[in-house]
């Protein structure tokens, strides 16, 4: 569904990623790991547009990417969860989840306020509150929420769970178990290996702008000397 191949970026004359190769299959949740800074969030905002690459290919679904407007890749299908969340503050949490709402992936099953409502009851509680007043961890549900009312056939969380409590973290990993269940495709950037490995099948470790592992993630929790060197855990 998704294919990056031999992707490059720079900010500037600064490189950043150098030869980026990875995939997603449809139905299957994929793991992007490594430290801060590595490039795994320009390697995201490269699928989606919001960096243009100096080299390599992105395809999705049979569309290549490269050069495409933000938009016009959100319209073919993929929902971005973006580091920081990034809820409209201004805009109460229905009005958040209605604003962009939409079935860019023709789903047969769209997304929609009740399904979101079932997945987070916390929103259907707050939903005439302003998002720039929820708790944090609201506002993460608020931001997944809303990736999801666009009925994406792929969904892309950067860093989900970067400074939650512990029981809003569990919340949002029930979530994304949910979502597994239901067959969604998704590709995961966090650090929370033993989080992440029951839900993903197979991973990638990111060491300064470079692919340096992949395979199933039961292999990654077994590889304590890779987890050291490239995973600070």
């Amino acid at each position: 569904m998704l294919r990056i191949d031999a992707l490059e970026a720079a900010y500037d004359q600064n490189q950043v990623l150098f030869g980026v190769s990875l995939e997603v299959r449809a139905g299957e949740v994929v793991a992007l790991m490594g430290r801060n800074g590595m490039g795994k969030t320009t390697t995201v905002h490269s699928v989606v547009g919001l960096v243009r690459p100096s080299g390599g290919e992105i395809s999705f679904d049979g569309h290549g990417l490269r050069g495409m407007a933000p938009h016009r890749i959100a319209r073919l299908g993929i929902g971005l969860v973006p580091e920081g969340r990034q809820v409209f503050p201004t805009l109460t949490v229905r009005e958040n989840l209605i604003a962009t709402a939409a079935n860019h992936g023709r789903l047969s099953k769209p997304w929609t306020l009740a399904r979101v409502h079932e997945l987070f009851p916390q929103l259907e509680a707050r939903a005439g509150q302003l998002g720039g007043t929820l708790s944090g961890g609201e506002q993460q549900m608020l931001a997944v929420g809303r990736a999801l009312m666009l009925s994406p056939k792929l969904l892309i969380l950067d860093e989900a769970t970067e400074g939650l409590a512990p029981l809003i973290r569990e919340e949002i990993w029930r979530c994304l178990r949910r979502l597994k269940d239901l067959g969604h495709s998704i590709l995961l950037i966090d650090k929370n290996l033993d989080e992440l490995a029951p839900i993903a099948e197979r991973a990638y470790v990111m060491e300064k702008g470079r692919i340096v592992w992949q395979g199933a993630s039961a292999e990654l929790i077994d590889n304590d000397e890779l987890r050291l060197a490239y995973l600070g855990v």
